[in-house]
């Protein structure tokens, strides 16, 4: 079974309660080496806010700097991924991940409205609400209350979320001609198809033996056109993602005192020690022993 991160890591969202479709996450920066986390994606919407530091947020092939008090609506179904870009704390980054049916069920004209417009609209993999702009505040005021009625899970928390969350699609809606909108050609669409399918593959088969034509199969393409896409959203080639991967899951793995070196090797797809050690010395700075010996 592979093993996931956290929730990040997965196409699919798995909320606490199925009739309350939304999940609450905070301090996920904090479990990532190099506080960043990979690029991902899942069907539902995601909304969250900055506090403390500067954060890159990458919504497709576009970068977007959020400031503390900035906050970012990402479509679902769009690839996007996270890192802290200054200071040694991690940024709490406040977030959630929901169903446009928590605001109201789909078969419902309200859903059918307003929501569902936004959701199709491929000109629209994000939102920005930026902390000085004061046609703003008002969301990112909704967002607070949001995020301190789901920590708290008082009274009537769900009732507050979903009319805060209602606001905020109301604030779309209204403003939906007047937002920022992407161009998204044919080829856009289909490079982000072929991506999503072999970071499926990748993530679904790290710990085995993959070829890079194994991982160009996986979208139906060339290794050629599989380089090219993978150079275009990640900077890289599709080998270096992969090898990328399994040094993720092996940071993580590396809490758990009960795997040997050998094991945590062997379980991300690493056959040589030797390699496993060169290739995460490369990214992390020290050996995986001196960083279980430090603690970290």
């Amino acid at each position: 079974m592979p093993i996931r991160l956290n929730h990040q890591l997965r196409e699919q969202i798995f909320h606490n309660s199925m009739t309350f479709a939304i999940t609450y996450f905070q301090d996920e920066l904090a479990e990532l080496p190099h506080l960043e986390g990979p690029l991902h994606w899942h069907p539902d919407f995601e909304l969250a806010s900055v506090e403390n530091s500067t954060l890159e947020y990458q919504v497709g092939q576009q970068r977007i700097v959020l400031e503390p008090g900035d906050s970012i609506f990402v479509n679902g179904n769009v690839l996007h991924g996270v890192k802290q870009l200054e200071g040694n704390q991690p940024e709490l980054m406040p977030n959630i991940v929901f169903s446009g049916s928590v605001v109201a069920p789909e078969s419902s004209i309200i859903f059918q409205k307003y929501i569902k417009p936004i959701a199709l609209c491929d000109q629209l993999p994000f939102v920005v609400f930026r902390h000085n702009d004061r046609s703003q505040d008002e969301v990112n005021e909704w967002l607070k209350t949001i995020y301190s009625r789901l920590r708290r899970q008082d009274d009537c928390f769900e009732l507050a979320v979903q009319r805060n969350l209602s606001r905020v699609f109301e604030y779309l809606f209204r403003n939906f001609e007047r937002l920022p909108k992407t161009e998204v050609s044919r080829i856009q669409i289909t490079a982000q198809v072929r991506i999503q399918k072999m970071l499926s593959y990748i993530y679904e088969n790290y710990s085995n033996t993959v070829t890079l034509e194994d991982i160009a199969r996986a979208a139906n393409i060339s290794r050629s056109e599989a380089g090219r896409s993978f150079h275009a959203y990640m900077g890289c080639s599709p080998v270096d993602a992969l090898i990328q991967y399994r040094l993720q899951i092996a940071h993580a793995l590396l809490d758990d005192k009960s795997l040997t070196l050998e094991e945590i090797s062997c379980a991300c797809g690493f056959h040589s020690v030797r390699y496993f050690n060169r290739q995460f010395k490369k990214k992390y700075g020290c050996t995986p022993h001196e960083l279980r010996r430090l603690g970290k």
